[in-house]
């Protein structure tokens, strides 16, 4: 065998590494409807009707809930979108992004 025919090539591996990812989470308060936790789940994270129901109850019975988990520029945008429609509608609904 020829040097050629013994030389392995092994694929290069890329630099870059996938980014950092942080959960999304809902806080409990006694103000907040519950439907209106569910709308906020349906239109903000993209979450059925029963999968919105079930995160809303989580939220009730714990304190908190993880709505979804995103890269950071996502998580705070959709933090941000779930608090301005919330101070729009009246409501105190919190929502918190923390690192995974």
């Amino acid at each position: 065998m020829t040097a050629a025919e013994k030389t392995v090539i092994e694929p290069k591996k890329s630099g870059t590494k996938p980014p950092d990812m942080f959960k999304v989470l809902l806080l409990n308060d006694d103000f907040t409807p519950m439907e209106f936790v569910v709308v906020v789940l349906e239109r903000f994270f993209s979450k059925s009707r029963e999968q919105a129901t079930q995160i809303m109850l989580k939220v009730h019975r714990e304190g908190q809930a993880v709505c979804g988990i995103y890269p950071k520029d996502i998580a705070e945008t959709k933090m941000e979108q779930v608090v301005a429609f919330s101070r729009q509608n009246e409501h105190p609904l919190r929502c918190v992004m923390e690192e995974m």
